[in-house]
């Protein structure tokens, strides 16, 4: 059950509107990489997704690469979440239209962290330490045909979104990326907005 502050927090959040940029390598150069087809044959090249899968802890280094089913995810978020320790890419199946809110990553390196810069440095359940988004930081892409995007580690973001009833997306990540892998950040909770995509 929803305790009476939280209804009363989700009540008075302001409603931000965020234009959607449509996903190109130019445009989401800042966050990861937008990968479209290449030819049979194609030999790699930075073109091709550059993946980090390399900092699984013991026993769970695997990678994981499987096909994700997302019931009702409207246009709308109100919290965002990055992986410290791996890239991600996400697509849909079908080349379909979708939408993910991103901001770019904010991680720490603890030897860097002063007092006196004055930066909100928070710790991560997961252990390291990263500067909260700011909700003028956050921006909002639109993918469609047939392209993936792929995440750089430590970048925020909010989705899948679409207006379907469902969609099927494939996954690429670490096989314990959401268990041991996962920071949070609640913007209703702590800056009182939600974001809606207004296309």
């Amino acid at each position: 059950m929803e305790k009476s502050g939280e209804s009363t927090a989700a009540a008075a959040a302001a409603a931000v509107k965020l234009k959607p940029i449509e996903a190109t390598a130019e445009t989401f150069g800042e966050f990861g990489q937008v990968i479209e087809a290449s030819a049979d044959g194609e030999e790699f090249g930075p073109q091709d997704a550059q993946l980090d899968l390399s900092r699984g802890i013991p026993r769970h280094p695997a990678s994981r690469f499987y096909i994700m089913h997302l019931n009702n995810r409207p246009l709308k978020f109100s919290s965002i979440t990055y992986h410290a320790s791996v890239t991600q890419c996400l697509g849909s199946i079908g080349g379909n239209v979708w939408y993910l809110g991103v901001s770019k990553p904010s991680i720490v390196d603890s030897s860097e962290i002063n007092a006196d810069e004055g930066l909100n440095v928070v710790k991560s359940h997961c252990g390291h330490f990263y500067v909260p988004p700011a909700v003028n930081d956050v921006c909002v892409f639109r993918v469609s045909g047939p392209k993936f995007l792929k995440l750089n580690r430590g970048t925020w973001h909010a989705g899948p979104l679409f207006n379907a009833a469902s969609m099927d997306f494939y996954n690429l990540e670490l096989s314990n990326t959401n268990v041991a892998d996962h920071t949070l950040h609640d913007f209703k909770k702590k800056d009182g907005v939600v974001f809606l995509i207004d296309e």
